[in-house]
């Protein structure tokens, strides 16, 4: 989200879904009756305004970030009239930094299954939606974002790489939970491999890792490992 809203062509909207994926399903997430205060949370309707907007406006396009897990009692045809992009992150790297806010995390909570359901969906109703690798990103932002922008008929524009620290005004409410490391950022990090894997976790990697296998196979890859 931060990459895409450094172009002048974007507008970029953080989770416009969160209030109604905690209305719908009652979860205990930090800030919950903050986020639920703040928002609409008609999802159908959320949804159907953004894109009313969005066909009004011939000047930018909208990036609309979203949590596969918050796509619940929705209706989905509106990701017809959208292109998708999945991001992935492999679960033995998420997995530790998801349960430092949600400690008894599911593998619901991940959204992999969900994305997973959403691509077979998609590519039944013949959408081939794109998906992308946080490690394979981090490995050569440049050449992956290219990919992408050349899949979505964008051209790559430099500024991508780069941002400023701190917080951005389209930044959710719940940003001061979950948004610690990105605030301090000022562009993509060179990927490290974390070395430990708590052992309490195990259990939940191995429901994450068949939905995350099948999902990378489809992921663009970085161009300096030969893909």
């Amino acid at each position: 989200m931060y990459s895409f809203a450094q172009r002048a062509d974007m507008r970029v909207i953080d989770e416009p879904l969160y209030g109604h994926y905690l209305r719908a399903t009652g979860a205990k997430h930090p800030g919950r009756e903050d986020i639920v205060a703040a928002m609409d949370c008609d999802g159908d309707a959320v949804m159907r305004d953004l894109l009313e907007q969005s066909a009004r406006s011939s000047a930018t396009t909208l990036f609309i970030k979203h949590m596969a897990h918050h796509l619940v009692q929705i209706d989905l045809r509106f990701l017809e009239h959208t292109n998708n992009i999945f991001l992935i992150r492999d679960p033995r790297e998420m997995l530790p930094s998801l349960t430092v806010q949600l400690p008894h995390a599911t593998l619901t909570d991940t959204g992999l299954q969900k994305q997973w359901q959403l691509l077979q969906d998609l590519r039944s109703n013949g959408q081939q939606a794109i998906v992308l690798d946080s490690r394979e990103l981090l490995l050569d932002p440049e050449s992956v974002l290219r990919q992408l922008c050349d899949r979505l008929g964008l051209a790559f524009e430099n500024g991508m790489l780069h941002w400023t620290a701190g917080p951005r005004a389209e930044d959710g409410i719940w940003a001061k939970h979950w948004y610690q490391a990105v605030h301090k950022s000022t562009g993509f990090s060179a990927y490290q491999a974390k070395t430990h894997f708590p052992a309490a976790l195990e259990d939940l990697l191995d429901e994450c890792q068949p939905w995350y296998e099948q999902l990378f196979a489809l992921a663009i890859r970085a161009q300096q490992q030969g893909d």
